[in-house]
């Protein structure tokens, strides 16, 4: 006796959230990881008894970390199990955010967070490759969806919970609960999340092979573009937001941006797989007109929250829109440019951080929009005419050939 066609359609067709949301936490641990001493140095170099500076030097060795050892790491394990991967990394979260919580040494303390961003980048190149897995080519882009959503949730609160956690328990014991969370998610990865096996050496693609398949290129162009032109205003929005008289209320500009981007990953997940071309360049000409909107009238409180809620929006599917669309490209070597993408937007953010403060020293936040503008511009010229590889028109064909799936 068979089975109807319909019911193996509708068997296909059902999402494995839990499997995906176990991603989503090990998302949201890589960010909260991340994003934790920025909201706890005070307590940090008390407790270190060094100064804010030295202290905040635990967020940029993380992302050192995760720079370095994103690209060579999801080569070296190609050929490993997928779920031992995932492991690997969750366990180095335990690991070295536990180190963290008992060091009482700066040294032993930055090489712990250093090996925490090499988890992070591992991470990163793992988890896009690893969702679209799970489900048939035309969910792949909802499937991407649900397990970045934990990205905005802890970009939205990871600086803030990080505050509270430090006030109600002392910052040592916010590494702890992290270290405590990571254990929780072990046991849920073990229980829900399906195993695959690696790529074979036949599979593989060298780096430069994947760097110049079709497509690669002008998808990490867009992914430098928009996310320097994301990150300049991002890092640097307290004094930006300063010229409207909210320079008490950033936290409230940043959950109205936080709520924004989980309603854009929602709106997202019903866009990627048939319109992603037309979801990219919307999202890029939406964020070009909040620019401008932002150039013309950023003293209006107003107009700040109106045009954060719509950057919020557009920002919110960045993630997703972006890798499947390089996943897509790159074939049988996803995983590996997925890995590139680590890189490219982790130097985004990076130098974002330094533009932005160039910018700021010596034009003052009123270059901002406009820098941002030609940002975008750039973003959008590339994703246009990347029409052929890179962003097609229509429904994605899942170009893709992963081994195990």
């Amino acid at each position: 006796m068979t089975t109807p066609e319909p019911q193996l359609q509708q068997q296909a067709e059902r999402l494995p959230f839990g499997a995906l949301l176990a991603l989503a936490m090990t998302g949201f641990i890589c960010i909260v990881t991340e994003t934790l001493p920025a909201g706890l140095l005070p307590e940090i170099s008390r407790g270190l008894d060094i100064s804010a500076s030295w202290a905040g030097q635990m967020v940029t060795v993380y992302a050192l970390g995760s720079l370095l050892a994103a690209i060579p790491l999801a080569i070296a394990t190609q050929g490993w199990r997928r779920r031992t991967v995932l492991l690997a990394t969750i366990i180095g979260f335990l690991l070295f955010n536990s180190i963290t919580a008992l060091s009482s040494s700066y040294t032993l303390t930055l090489v712990a967070r250093f090996f925490a961003g090499v988890s992070a980048g591992l991470a990163w190149s793992l988890l896009a490759g690893y969702a679209r897995r799970m489900v048939s080519v035309p969910l792949q882009g909802k499937a991407l969806a649900i397990a970045m959503v934990g990205t905005p949730i802890a970009l939205s609160l990871g600086v803030p919970l990080g505050t509270w956690l430090g006030g109600l328990v002392g910052w040592r014991m916010a590494f702890a609960l992290m270290s405590g969370l990571t254990l929780v998610l072990i046991a849920w990865v073990l229980i829900k999340v399906p195993d695959y096996p690696g790529q074979s050496s036949s599979q593989r693609l060298a780096l430069g092979q994947v760097f110049t398949t079709p497509g690669v290129r002008p998808v990490l162009g867009v992914v430098v573009t928009w996310m320097l032109a994301h990150n300049i205003l991002y890092t640097y929005i307290a004094p930006f937001v300063s010229a409207a008289g909210l320079a008490d209320r950033v936290d409230v500009v940043l959950l109205v941006f936080g709520i924004a981007a989980l309603l854009g990953i929602w709106i997202t997940g019903r866009l990627v797989d048939g319109h992603l071309r037309t979801a990219v360049l919307m999202s890029l000409a939406s964020f070009a007109v909040v620019s401008v909107f932002f150039g013309i009238a950023s003293s209006s409180a107003v107009a700040i929250f109106v045009g954060v809620f719509v950057w919020g929006l557009t920002f919110g599917g960045a993630a997703t829109l972006l890798q499947t669309a390089l996943a897509d490209s790159a074939g049988s070597g996803a995983d590996v440019a997925l890995s590139m993408n680590v890189v490219v937007w982790n130097s985004a953010i990076a130098a974002a951080g330094l533009l932005g403060g160039v910018l700021l020293d010596r034009f003052g936040v009123v270059s901002f929009p406009w820098v941002l503008l030609a940002l975008l511009l750039i973003s959008f010229s590339i994703a246009l005419n990347a029409r052929v590889s890179g962003f097609p028109a229509g429904a994605r064909h899942g170009n893709t050939v992963v081994a195990g799936h």
